[in-house]
C-alpha cells in the first residue's frame, strides 16, 4: 500500500510508469540493506533515496515530509495476527511445548510489532536478531542448549524460516 502511495506521489513529478518506479525502489533497498537491515526505518528512508534520484533532486520537502508520514502511519498500523494463531500458540502450550519467537529486523520496529501483537507472553524466548540464516540458528541452538533435533520452525519465509533451519539440521514447516 505503501509502495503504490509511493508511486502516485511521484508521479506528480516525473513520467515514469510504476513497474520502473517500483524495480528502482526495490535496488534502493536491496542496495541499502547492508546500511539499514530490515525495518520500516530502513524502508522508508529507501523511499526518500529513491525520490530524490528518481526526480533528480526535485523532489519538495513537503512530498519528503509525506513520504515520512508513510512511515509513521506504517509504525502506528494495528497488527493483525492470523486467524487461528492465538489458539494454536495457546494449545502448543497447553501441551508444555517451548515456543520460542525468532524475528529479523529492526530492534524498535520488531519490539514494538511484538508488544502490539499481545502474543509475547506466549513465548518463552523472543530472539530479534539481523538476519535469519543457518549459522543465526546454530548460535541460538547452542545457546541455549536445544540440539536441532529438538526444534522446528515454523514459518512463511522459505529463504529464512525453512532452508536455514533445515542447513542446520533441524525440522521446518513452511506456513503460506
Amino acid at each position: 500500500m505503501t509502495q503504490n502511495r509511493f508511486c502516485a506521489l511521484l508521479t506528480q513529478h516525473v513520467d515514469l510508469p510504476e513497474r520502473l518506479m517500483h524495480a528502482r525502489l526495490l535496488d534502493t533497498k536491496r542496495r541499502n540493506l547492508a546500511v539499514y537491515g530490515y525495518g520500516i526505518k530502513g524502508f522508508v528512508l529507501s523511499i526518500v533515496e529513491t525520490a530524490i534520484e528518481v526526480t533528480d533532486r526535485r523532489i519538495p520537502a513537503e512530498d519528503i515530509q509525506t513520504i515520512l508520514a508513510f512511515g509513521h502511519t506504517m509504525i502506528e498500523h494495528p497488527v493483525e495476527v492470523i486467524e487461528g494463531a492465538r489458539e494454536v500458540l495457546e494449545a502448543l502450550r497447553a501441551r508444555d511445548h517451548e515456543l520460542w519467537l525468532i524475528s529479523k529486523g529492526d530492534l524498535f520496529d520488531e519490539e514494538s510489532t511484538i508488544a502490539r501483537s499481545g502474543l509475547a507472553p506466549l513465548f518463552e524466548r523472543i530472539e530479534i536478531v539481523s538476519e535469519k540464516d543457518q549459522a543465526t540458528y546454530e548460535r541460538l541452538l547452542a545457546r541455549y542448549g536445544i540440539g536441532p533435533d529438538e526444534f522446528l520452525m515454523v514459518g512463511n519465509s522459505l529463504r529464512s524460516d525453512v532452508l536455514p533451519v533445515i542447513a542446520a539440521g533441524a525440522q521446518a514447516v513452511h506456513v503460506a
